[in-house]
């Protein structure tokens, strides 16, 4: 994809104002090299060849965000200069934007992150925080599947989508896992389709994913109690080292491969030699 030719056509866009158009009633905005640059993604297919559709960005390392995820002022500002009106609470709602992250600054911040972390590890400050952890391994998902994050309804705050299809995503952080196996509870299991475990390395990178069909977890594991623990001697044949079932899920190949340990790379970049 001709990057520089998309973020033209982005500021061509932001140059005027399109009141007189109906593009304020699209839902997908795509932004540019600025802050206060931004076009309707159907406007972009139309004037670049080698955009059919989201998923053509999404695979060139973009990723999908809800407006109203993230506070993002200079949008509802631009979008009311734009269209020459106000943007309703009901709209803002339905509004995603597609951006490329800076990969360069995020890989640099989480080497940073890693020495810090080596650092208060070593001093016996940080014992047992996965906050960090969890929130980056969600990132991942969300960056290598093209999925989109929304404000959930429930107290959950906020659920991952695949074309539609919720995705429970479940973060295991540490070089081996638990002897008990990942937590997943049987309610989030069956209110979503997909469960994506993301096993992140003492080191911040992905050192393994297993991608299951939620229904599948139920039918196998599900056994009494609430809650299920996928041992890796339960899975490990759906890890991506193992099977490539559900390489086809991959938006961002490329992402997989950059923020995977060099284990991983080495054993997945053959089924995504492009």
């Amino acid at each position: 994809m001709n990057q520089e030719h998309l973020y033209q056509e982005i500021e061509i866009f932001s140059k005027e104002t399109h009141g007189s158009s109906d593009y304020f009633k699209e839902t997908i905005f795509v932004k540019g090299s600025e802050q206060n640059h931004y076009a309707p993604l159907k406007y972009l297919c139309k004037k670049c060849e080698d955009i059919e559709g989201r998923d053509n960005l999404i695979k060139d390392g973009f990723v999908c965000d809800a407006l109203d995820l993230y506070d993002q002022p200079e949008f509802i500002k631009w979008y009311e200069h734009q269209f020459a009106r106000k943007l309703k609470r009901s709209e803002a709602k339905k509004i995603m934007i597609i951006y490329r992250p800076d990969n360069k600054s995020i890989f640099d911040a989480i080497e940073q992150v890693n020495k810090s972390y080596e650092i208060l590890r070593d001093q016996h400050i940080i014992l047992n925080n996965k906050n960090l952890p969890v929130q980056l391994g969600e990132w991942y998902a969300k960056c290598i599947f093209g999925l989109e994050q929304k404000k959930s309804t429930s107290q959950r705050g906020f659920d991952f989508l695949l074309e539609g299809k919720r995705v429970e995503i479940k973060v295991e952080w540490g070089d081996a896992s638990s002897p008990k196996g990942v937590k997943v509870r049987k309610s989030l299991a069956d209110l979503s389709d997909y469960t994506i475990i993301m096993y992140i390395a003492r080191n911040f990178r992905i050192r393994e994913i297993c991608f299951l069909d939620s229904d599948f977890i139920l039918r196998k594991f599900g056994g009494k109690g609430h809650t299920i623990f996928l041992k890796d001697s339960d899975v490990t044949q759906y890890f991506f080292s193992s099977s490539m079932k559900h390489s086809n899920k991959v938006a961002n190949s490329s992402a997989l491969l950059r923020f995977a340990t060099p284990q991983l790379a080495m054993k997945i970049s053959e089924a995504f030699a492009s």
